[in-house]
């Protein structure tokens, strides 16, 4: 652990982004306490979790199903209003731009949240896809310097609607394995416009 914190306090005196995305806070101790440790000791670009993830964060304490959110946090259509309160709310206490990732995923900072709604619930089953969207909102924030928010935004669209590109071409025989390929090769082949067509997304 000692060597994640010292690379984030190397990445902030070069002025490198910094992503934390803190998988499984909430199912150890050991998980929870080093991604609160590592709030306190590095500044984050963004931060992205799942719902559960975040809410340890911003709370100290909580629970999750491994690295799966605890069902009874959801981000649903009947809570979105409490969720982009509780998201915008912990984005300035954090100092960070925030990124929720689920059915709906919600990106925000202090003052603006985007909805997004891309995806499909199939990505689900597909160990490691959240892990790609961390790699691609560094990628997206570091490419766009002063437009986290955006840039942040962007990704997350990019990844759903690489969930829903790949799953178009997927056979009754194919499985989880062939999905993930559907998908890396969805992000490759990406170009602006299929992204700004495909985005599905609104901001309040």
């Amino acid at each position: 652990m000692p060597s994640i914190l010292l690379a984030g306090k190397k990445a902030n005196e070069l002025g490198h982004k910094v992503v934390l995305d803190p998988v499984g806070a909430g199912a150890s101790r050991l998980r929870t306490e080093t991604a609160l440790n590592l709030m306190k000791e590095v500044k984050f670009d963004v931060i992205k979790g799942n719902i559960s993830e975040i809410k340890i964060l911003a709370y100290g304490s909580g629970s999750t199903r491994g690295v799966d959110a605890d069902g009874t946090d959801a981000v649903t259509e009947e809570a979105l209003d409490s969720s982009i309160a509780f998201v915008k709310e912990f984005a300035a206490k954090s100092r960070s731009v925030i990124a929720i990732t689920g059915a709906i995923d919600l990106v925000s900072d202090a003052a603006t949240c985007y909805i997004i709604r891309n995806g499909r619930a199939e990505m689900g089953k597909i160990t490691g896809t959240g892990c790609q969207l961390s790699a691609v909102i560094a990628a997206f924030i570091t490419a766009n310097p002063g437009q986290t928010l955006k840039a942040t935004a962007a990704a997350v669209c990019a990844m759903g609607l690489a969930g829903e590109i790949g799953w178009r071409s997927m056979a009754p025989s194919d499985g989880n394995s062939t999905y993930r390929n559907r998908m890396i090769d969805a992000i490759y082949h990406m170009d602006g416009d299929t992204l700004e067509k495909g985005a599905n997304y609104e901001v309040r």
